[in-house]
């Protein structure tokens, strides 16, 4: 509540010092959370970085088993993306990121970049500085992000329910403490362990919609008590007291 309110003081600070808000030819509603801005619409044929920054917004809207690439084309498979997060929120369903796309995601996200109801502290309660992963740091955080776009669209597609994170990046010691898998994805900072409501079969089979490659739950050992989404390059899935 205090980000959105102190989102809503920027714009009106900037409207009243003549800063024109809203009125970008074609790049959209200009953000004021100092995140990201697209200077042009995108369409199938586009290519470049703020591809990709759309891409890590709308990679959660994506069909069963499906994963979206990051890779900075905007194909088909994006635009797909792009029309399912454009009917999610009752916007025309045309595939083309423009303006009303952009309006959407920047009010969707905060000065860091993150979705409004997610932040990196709760992808992260092992350390501060995202080290000691099984990658960089920077790579561990970035993955957080991509994880967190995911579950933002997996939170409005269940109703927009807060979804509650127990566990997210480890480092290697931070990990042996808990007891995890020596090749558990939360090492890379691209898994979230979810808990509470809604019931966690419900969690798990909603993720097999929203891009995650690796969902264990209720009937996997050890997984009576969470549900565990991830991007793994080797998709798996397994909570068979859910029917997956």
């Amino acid at each position: 509540m205090f980000r959105r309110f102190a989102r809503l003081v920027t714009v009106i600070v900037m409207l009243a010092s003549g800063v024109m808000v809203g009125l970008g030819a074609t790049a959209g509603t200009a953000h004021a959370d100092e995140c990201y801005t697209w200077s042009r619409t995108l369409s199938q044929g586009a290519s470049g970085s703020d591809v990709t920054q759309l891409q890590i917004r709308v990679a959660g809207w994506v069909t069963s088993g499906e994963r979206l690439s990051y890779d900075g084309q905007y194909g088909a498979r994006t635009a797909a993306a792009v029309r399912a997060f454009q009917s999610a929120y009752g916007l025309a369903a045309d595939g083309v990121a423009g303006p009303a796309t952009f309006s959407k995601l920047y009010a969707l996200q905060d000065a860091d970049c993150t979705p409004v109801h997610f932040t990196y502290a709760e992808l992260n309660r092992c350390n501060s500085d995202w080290s000691g992963g099984a990658v960089p740091a920077a790579t561990a955080k970035a993955n957080a992000l991509k994880t967190m776009w995911k579950l933002e669209a997996m939170r409005h597609a269940l109703g927009d329910v807060p979804l509650t994170i127990s566990s997210g990046f480890r480092s290697y010691a931070c990990n042996s403490a808990v007891g995890g898998s020596s090749t558990s994805r939360h090492l890379y900072g691209d898994a979230a362990d979810l808990t509470g409501a809604p019931t966690l079969c419900r969690l798990a089979q909603q993720a097999r919609t929203h891009g995650f490659s690796e969902i264990l739950g209720p009937g996997y050992p050890d997984h009576n008590d969470h549900t565990h989404v991830a991007l793994d390059p080797s998709p798996y899935w397994s909570a068979p007291t859910c029917g997956i």
